[in-house]
């Protein structure tokens, strides 16, 4: 395959490296006077990579000697990371704009834009090494993310938290990686599956394949791995904790299904039982440690951790069904999460400055009954209650999991939800039974922050069930895009 072919199946890559590139010059030439048009010239190189799906980078096959695979399952990742990477960019500014003295400058969006690039290589990675690529282009990106505001202590705290476990997790999973290329000679994923296919295979194989899931059940924020999340996303910046909520989630979860069927297919019977526990461990924790929490921030950070279980338990099944229901898991989970954190935004005293503490929801159907309705959506759907897309989104995990013959994982894992369930309700309780705490001010970004939330709430009410047919159709051919 020439280098024209094999240039066009990266051509989304390419979009977001140049522009990067492009802005950041940008950005040292004009100063901080050029935020907002690089802002939304980031979301214009974001909607181009997507429009670059539609052709052979969505659907081309291999390219570079197999090292980059363009399928369905990248396109449908990348669509939804895209896709959240922009409502990143755009809400941004308005809380920047409050925040001590720490405005908003142009590298954010340039930031965004390339950690897009790494987690676009990560979902469309079929060689061990440029997973690695990938995930380090992703990682260190969001290392300056977490920290970005760097007058506030939290935010550096943040960042320092996260590049210091991030390192260590990096490490653990490139000693995997040494561990799968030394006992099978190959970093491509088809080789390696021969490898795990084989009779005889070494125990090598296993330490390896043990090694890589840990590295990336710490980009997933699984348990045992997850004891960064609520610190990182406590501290960083509302946007970056709403970003690390999203897209990195997507990519990170994308990337250890591809791995999984595509790499490590023949070992299903040996990461099943890491990807079983995990997904338990994650749903019962995330519910449990979620009860005490006072901060809105540290509360939907365990809540990540607990859907990231959920997304795990389609996994487990091993079938293109299983696959398919975790793509369509995250597609709702993503749309749940980013209307959440539009609501945190909007939290804000008389002086305008950022409220967290849960307790200052109180009251506030009477002050802000709108933003409440929302918030209350976005809560019921995160719990799993019908009629809500949340609850859509729970059963087609649990399905996939009871027809590939894992009914007790399917029956632990629905009597689990009924904890998480627990302290999503006590926000709402807070919002429309409590005294008023707080009047939040109205903010001043104008209709963009209001017009999400309300297009998320839309999305997520019983009216989202008329995408079904579609949702399903395409996260079906995406899924079985990889077997």
């Amino acid at each position: 395959m020439d280098y024209a072919a094999n240039l066009a199946m990266t051509l989304p890559e390419l979009v977001l490296g140049v522009g990067a590139v492009a802005l950041m010059l940008v950005a040292a030439w004009a100063g901080p006077a050029s935020t907002r048009a690089v802002s939304w010239a980031a979301v214009a190189i974001l909607l181009g990579a997507g429009i670059a799906l539609t052709g052979p980078a969505g659907s081309g096959g291999d390219a570079f000697d197999g090292l980059y695979r363009a399928d369905a399952f990248s396109t449908f990742a990348k669509v939804l990371i895209y896709g959240a990477t922009a409502v990143a960019v755009l809400m941004a500014p308005g809380f920047f704009q409050r925040t001590s003295g720490d405005d908003l400058r142009p590298e954010y969006p340039v930031l965004l834009l390339l950690s897009a690039a790494g987690m676009g290589i990560m979902v469309s990675a079929s060689d061990m090494l440029t997973l690695y690529v990938g995930l380090e282009l992703q990682s260190l990106s969001a290392y300056v993310l977490a920290s970005f505001m760097r007058r506030d202590t939290r935010s550096a705290e943040a960042g320092l938290k996260y590049f210091v476990l991030g390192a260590l997790a990096s490490g653990i999973l490139l000693y995997g990686i040494s561990l799968v290329y030394g006992f099978s000679g190959t970093t491509q994923f088809d080789a390696i599956a021969g490898a795990y296919a084989a009779p005889g295979r070494s125990m090598g194989l296993l330490f390896g394949l043990v090694f890589v899931f840990a590295g990336l059940a710490f980009k997933m924020a699984a348990v045992p791995f997850h004891m960064w999340t609520p610190d990182v996303y406590e501290g960083a910046p509302t946007p970056v904790t709403a970003f690390f909520a999203s897209a990195p989630k997507v990519a990170a979860v994308a990337l250890g299904v591809r791995v999984a069927v595509e790499a490590m297919g023949p070992a299903l019977a040996d990461w099943r039982q890491i990807v079983i526990f995990a997904a338990l461990a994650s749903i019962l924790l995330g519910a449990v440690a979620a009860i005490g929490q006072n901060n809105i921030k540290r509360l939907l950070a365990y809540s990540s951790i607990n859907n990231v279980g959920f997304a795990l338990i389609g996994l487990a099944a091993g079938t293109p069904e299983g696959v398919a229901g975790v793509l369509t898991y995250l597609a709702i989970y993503i749309v749940m999460t980013l209307g959440s954190f539009l609501v945190v935004l909007e939290m804000r005293d008389a002086d305008g400055q950022p409220v967290e503490a849960i307790d200052s929801l109180a009251g506030m159907s009477r002050t802000r009954p709108a933003l409440a309705a929302a918030m209350a959506i976005f809560m019921f759907s995160l719990a799993g209650i019908p009629p809500l897309f949340g609850f859509y989104a729970k059963f087609a995990v649990f399905a996939a999991a009871v027809d590939a013959g894992l009914f007790p994982l399917a029956v632990v894992g629905i009597a689990a939800s009924t904890i998480g369930a627990y302290y999503y309700l006590r926000i709402v309780k807070t919002m429309y039974f409590d005294e008023p705490a707080v009047a939040f001010v109205k903010g001043d970004e104008g209709p963009l922050t209001g017009g999400l939330i309300a297009l998320s709430a839309v999305v997520i009410s019983p009216l989202g069930y008329l995408l079904i047919p579609a949702l399903a159709a395409w996260s079906l051919t995406a899924a079985r895009s990889l077997f």
